[in-house]
């Protein structure tokens, strides 16, 4: 790679204060947690910090901000942080998906399978209706059931997908396996 295509790559990222933001650095490992043996990607640091986290933000909606986005469609709980900002920033509303149950009005479902068991995803009947584009937003991708049922759901309801988004890839767990014939952007992987 010449320097001249290094700086134009340089160049075509937001900058803050100057620098590119790294932000690997702001995703802390907790070990064993939720269990033993497992090694949870942390987020909070990346949101705790107002200059990474809109430049995390700003990465995302660079990337979408060509397409002709309906909807921003947020994965609970954590997908709704990135999921809300971006959709003020591209100028679409956010809709949520969340767990059964936490919704107040009448429900789209699907039920997805789970290492031990299911779990039941929902949004509203009137939040992605037929034809409109919609880019889906998460915090992490590991192996892709809650992606993956979400996707289902909003084109159940007549939604086509744009894209998913997520800010951290935990490639080992092969998530993107599961959604294989969508276009999966990840800011980082590991």
């Amino acid at each position: 790679m010449t320097s001249f295509q290094v700086a134009t790559i340089i160049q075509a990222q937001p900058q803050y204060g100057g620098l590119k933001i790294d932000i690997k650095q702001y995703i802390r490992d907790v070990p064993d947690f939720p269990s033993p043996g497992i090694l949870y990607k942390d987020i909070t640091p990346l949101l705790g910090d107002a200059d990474a986290f809109a430049y995390a933000i700003d990465l995302l909606a660079e990337r979408y901000e060509s397409n002709e986005i309906d909807a921003i469609v947020g994965i609970e709980a954590r997908g709704f942080l990135f999921a809300a900002p971006l959709a003020v920033k591209l100028g679409a509303p956010m809709v949520p998906v969340r767990k059964k149950g936490k919704l107040p009005f009448h429900t789209h479902s699907v039920e997805y399978a789970l290492e031990y068991g299911t779990d039941v995803v929902e949004m509203h009947i009137d939040a992605v209706t037929a034809g409109r584009r919609v880019l889906v937003i998460d915090d992490v991708i590991a192996t892709a059931g809650t992606l993956a049922a979400s996707l289902k759901l909003i084109e159940q309801a007549g939604g086509e997908i744009v894209g998913c988004a997520v800010v951290v890839e935990l490639t080992d767990l092969a998530g993107r396996d599961a959604l294989a014939g969508y276009d999966l952007h990840s800011l980082i992987q590991y």
